[in-house]
Order: structure tokens, then C-alpha cells, then sequence
């Protein structure tokens, strides 16, 4: 039983989510010749303030960004 976890900022909307769901169960039920059945796919959202990206938090990270582009 192949298990796939994502992990991605929280904030997408429940269609987004849905159609990720499955396009990877998707990808792994052809890859793999598995039974669509058989996939699990855990979505593990995470808050904006508990992820960083180059020694910033996230929302700073993307601001700095910004300025920058």
C-alpha cells in the first residue's frame, strides 16, 4: 500500500486540495500498477509561522522577495 505524504503551507483552498489528492494518486496508481485503492495520500499543512525559508520566517522571506524582484 503506497503511502504518500505531502507537506505544504496551509491556505489552500478544498478544491486545490482535492485535485492534488488526485493527481498523485493519479501518478502513483500508474507508476507503480497499483490499485487506486491501495494509495493513501496524507496532506500535512502547515502554519505560515512555523515554516522558514532562508533563516526567515516565511510571510518576511516572501516580503524581502518582493523588494528584491
Amino acid at each position: 500500500m503506497p503511502i504518500v505524504t505531502i507537506q505544504m503551507l496551509k491556505g489552500r483552498d478544498k478544491e486545490k486540495r482535492k485535485e492534488l489528492i488526485k493527481n498523485v494518486t493519479d501518478a502513483v496508481t500508474k507508476t507503480l500498477d497499483v490499485p487506486v485503492d491501495s494509495v493513501r495520500v496524507l496532506l500535512n499543512e502547515i502554519e505560515n509561522e512555523n515554516f522558514g525559508v532562508a533563516g526567515l520566517p516565511i510571510m518576511e522571506y516572501r516580503a524581502k522577495k518582493a523588494k528584491v524582484g
